[in-house]
């Protein structure tokens, strides 16, 4: 059942997006692109929702307080129970939380107190614990990337099981909650800037991200009772443990992949909604480690990619971990804002307040534009959007899976672009990557 017969550009129809792809929908998905909602299951408006963390290291920590704050602010909800294969780790935390302990995220889905969950392991384990969750009746937070960059496959698995599903998804690009993107994508949609052409984007930071920022909890663990390798290594390839690849996860390519895969869904996603663009024809990509040069480290500092569309439409991401300096704007830290480009003009952001539009300068062009920006991006406010799609039976969350597909589908071309010195290519119509 391909699941491309679960994406459609805002550009076209439904009827005319099957027609491209020569797909049938299902139910599942149909109900979806319709957005009809599911009654079964639904959490009430006064019935408390009880979330469950995979993963609690530092960022599943940061969504706890995040979650304790909430329910202290009057958000109908508990923090039912906490998940982890490192014991030491997983005691601190449902000590602090008042939560429950699980050593196996199997065992944390089987709990009939756990409504959703939040996902915040490693890279590699985040699509087969989603998948695992939908599957269990949870509404899911998967933080970001959604899957790893060699798990394609398991990228598009996780897109029918949400889509033929009734489970909320939201993956963890929080800068979708930033209202600008929702004003952008209206903006293109109501034909300002004409035909959509040329996008780009980008992310600048300075950090190694792995060997100074993930600190060994302690250099004498080792794999047994208190520290689960086998499920830490998933379907990654064989590996003797080392304390390096557990705690500092991010430098090595099994697990991570660099900012394509840790940074770039923060700046992407918006630009693939905004410009309405389905699946690219062709991805290629350059990139390497040009700065943070250590025996460990395996995975780029800097990398930078360009997507062609079947839409005729081009987006680029450019950056490295290497330099903080952006030109023109940034929105959040170290993401630079997008330039959205089109037959009749342009969309930027100004001073984080206004978003411009620049005509093309001809003559007969359209009037130059100014919109206020209506708000700014807030993890609290993503989270309060899942759940709000949880009490509803909604699937229209801010960051949903089917646009994470497309997304993903990006990066997953532009790693194996990388890895192989070659443009990919992509099949429409089997959803599968040509070398």
């Amino acid at each position: 059942m391909g699941i491309r017969k679960m994406i459609s550009s805002p550009h076209c129809s439904r009827r005319e997006f099957l027609s491209q792809t020569g797909a049938a929908i299902t139910l599942g998905s149909a109900l979806y692109l319709t957005g009809k909602s599911f009654a079964a299951g639904s959490q009430g408006p006064n019935e408390r929702i009880g979330i469950g963390l995979i993963g609690a290291g530092g960022r599943g920590n940061s969504h706890l307080d995040m979650l304790q704050w909430m329910k202290e602010q009057g958000d109908n909800i508990e923090i039912a129970a906490v998940c982890d294969i490192y014991k030491p780790r997983l005691e601190r935390t449902a000590q602090k939380y008042g939560a429950k302990a699980y050593s196996s995220h199997h065992e944390l889905l089987a709990d009939k107190n756990v409504d959703m969950v939040c996902i915040a392991t490693p890279d590699h384990l985040h699509g087969v614990q989603a998948i695992d969750a939908i599957r269990a009746g949870k509404d899911v937070y998967c933080e970001k990337p959604v899957t790893h960059w060699r798990q394609f496959d398991t990228t598009k698995e996780l897109a029918r099981v949400v889509a033929a599903g009734d489970r909320a998804f939201q993956l963890g690009t929080q800068a979708m909650s930033d209202p600008v993107w929702r004003q952008m994508k209206k903006l293109v949609q109501d034909g300002l800037i004409g035909q959509p052409l040329y996008a780009e984007t980008g992310f600048f930071r300075i950090g190694d991200w792995g060997e100074k920022d993930m600190p060994v909890d302690d250099p004498n663990a080792r794999p047994g009772p208190d520290l689960n390798w086998e499920a830490f290594l998933g379907d990654s390839p064989v590996r003797d443990f080392s304390v390096d690849r557990f705690f500092r996860w991010r430098l090595f390519m099994d697990y991570a992949g660099g900012p394509v895969t840790d940074l770039y869904p923060h700046c992407l996603t918006q630009v693939v909604d905004i410009m309405g663009v389905g699946f690219p024809q062709a991805v290629t990509a350059l990139g390497g480690i040009q700065r943070y040069d250590s025996p460990l480290r395996e995975v780029p500092d800097t990398f930078s990619l360009v997507a062609q569309y079947s839409e005729k439409a081009v987006i680029t991401v450019m950056g490295t971990q290497g330099n903080d300096y952006n030109s023109g704007d940034t929105r959040g830290s170290g993401q630079r804002c997008p330039v959205i480009r089109g037959w009749d003009g342009s969309l930027v952001i100004r001073s984080n307040k206004e978003i411009e539009f620049i005509p093309i300068r001809i003559k007969g062009a359209k009037t130059p534009q100014r919109f206020a920006i209506e708000g700014i991006e807030d993890n609290v406010t993503h989270w309060r959007n899942l759940i709000q799609c949880s009490r509803s039976r909604s699937k229209q969350t801010f960051s949903p899976m089917e646009l994470a597909l497309r997304t993903q589908t990006v990066l997953h071309m532009a790693m194996q672009a990388f890895l192989t010195q070659k443009t990919i290519g992509f099949d429409v119509q089997t959803l599968n990557m040509k070398v």
